[in-house]
């Protein structure tokens, strides 16, 4: 009787090919790590990790992904208990920090290696956005429609801003990046005020 070959779960195939791409990125900088070199560091067969993540930057996007997932099941115990608009944007993004930095090392050397590739706003550009978006769904703000393109917009602002001083924080308790991301989000809410008065409170729970 031939003998049943039990297969990985695919969530766990997918994370230990993350999480080894994340670890040889810290280790030989992201530019120098090739896809064979990170389905060996996961013990992963070559093909059956490019049909899933057929390049580099399928990595990165997942990367992306598996962030999202891990800060929505995060959110929904702490952000509901904030009572403004801007703490619970302010608690979702620090959530989000959090999550990030255990692997800011590989991070960083990703983040680098993009800085000179002139396609990568087009490779990641979109994910950003839609990672922004998902944050202010778990928040209770709609990011549907025109009005909900510009919140989109104007978070992934501040959020890059505070990203780039979270990849220097060199904080115990990342005070840098929180006094950034709090100044951030306090200019997004003083122009809202300015541009609609005192209507943006309703137009940021429509």
């Amino acid at each position: 009787m031939a003998k049943k070959t039990t297969r990985k779960p695919i969530h766990e195939l997918s994370d230990r090919i993350l999480d080894s791409a994340l670890l040889l990125a810290a280790e030989r900088g992201w530019r120098d790590v090739s896809m064979t070199d990170i389905a060996a560091a996961a013990k992963a067969p070559l093909t059956e990790m490019l049909l899933k993540l057929p390049s580099k930057a399928a990595v990165v996007n997942t990367i992306f992904k598996r962030t999202d997932a891990r800060v929505l099941v995060a959110a929904g115990a702490t952000v509901e208990t904030s009572d403004s608009t801007r703490d619970r944007l302010f608690d979702v993004l620090m959530l989000r920090f959090d999550t990030l930095q255990r692997d800011r090392q590989g991070i960083s050397s990703i983040v680098s290696t993009c800085v000179c590739d002139p396609l990568a706003p087009l490779c990641y550009g979109p994910r950003l956005m839609c990672s922004m978006a998902l944050m202010l769904e778990a928040t209770g703000l709609s990011s549907s429609g025109p009005s909900g393109f510009l919140r989109t917009k104007g978070l992934a602002v501040v959020y890059v801003i505070a990203f780039r001083v979270w990849l220097r924080d060199d904080s115990s308790d990342m005070a840098k990046t929180m006094a950034t991301l709090d100044g951030g989000l306090k200019r997004v809410e003083t122009l809202a005020a300015l541009c609609w008065g005192h209507r943006v409170e309703q137009a940021a729970n429509a």
